[in-house]
């Protein structure tokens, strides 16, 4: 009798120990699987930061010299060459020029994909003017800057791109007659979709 109570505590013991160790068993897969998903995921980000670019776009509009005269200047006070600005009448017309000046405080060159100026689109010229004077209606340049073309100084890249700590000014020839005192958006996108906005009062200079 004694016997028969024994084997069936043993029985009994047998199956109560089965789920607990079944238990543990679950724990210490889901830990494994945990510390392999953690690992594997610090390594993912790690080689992300070392390998990834910063894209983070700092632009400031500094400045713009959109008066009706003949000639205008670029960022750093000079000169452009002659008819830079247009007529010496007192309006601001069509094909005129404005310059706007900008500095890259990012740590890469911005690339800009969209310039609109009292809200038409303007498109770079490419390839580049010789001279401010001949940018085409409607269309824009980067000028002003170190290892342009001379006299104007103006970017031979095939793209509309300031350098990192890089000042310009972007010249553009306007698309249509404008009225003097007239404030007027600037805006521009660069192709990482950072978008920077000012204002010109045509006109005047500022900066």
């Amino acid at each position: 009798m004694n016997t028969n109570i024994d084997i069936l505590r043993l029985h009994k013991s047998r199956r109560a120990v089965a789920p607990v160790i079944a238990t543990l068993l679950l724990v210490a897969i889901a830990v494994v699987g945990g510390a392999i998903v953690f690992a594997y995921a610090q390594g993912f980000f790690s080689s992300s930061q070392i390998s990834g670019k910063p894209t983070i776009e700092a632009v400031k509009i500094v400045g713009y010299d959109a008066r009706a005269v003949d000639i205008i200047v670029n960022q750093n006070g000079a000169n452009f060459g002659a008819g830079s600005g247009g007529d010496t009448d007192a309006l601001k017309e069509v094909g005129e020029n404005i310059s706007v000046f900008i500095k890259n405080d990012s740590v890469q060159a911005i690339t800009l994909s969209e310039l609109r100026f009292g809200g038409s689109v303007y498109q770079f010229a490419n390839p580049a003017p010789a001279t401010v004077s001949a940018l085409a209606d409607g269309t824009y340049t980067i000028a002003g800057i170190g290892g342009g073309t001379v006299p104007d100084l103006i970017s031979t890249s095939s793209v509309a791109e300031i350098q990192p700590g890089q000042t310009g000014s972007i010249v553009l020839a306007l698309s249509e007659d404008m009225k003097s005192g007239r404030d007027t958006q600037f805006k521009i996108t660069t192709t990482n979709g950072a978008v920077f906005v000012g204002t010109v009062v045509v006109g005047q200079q500022s900066g």
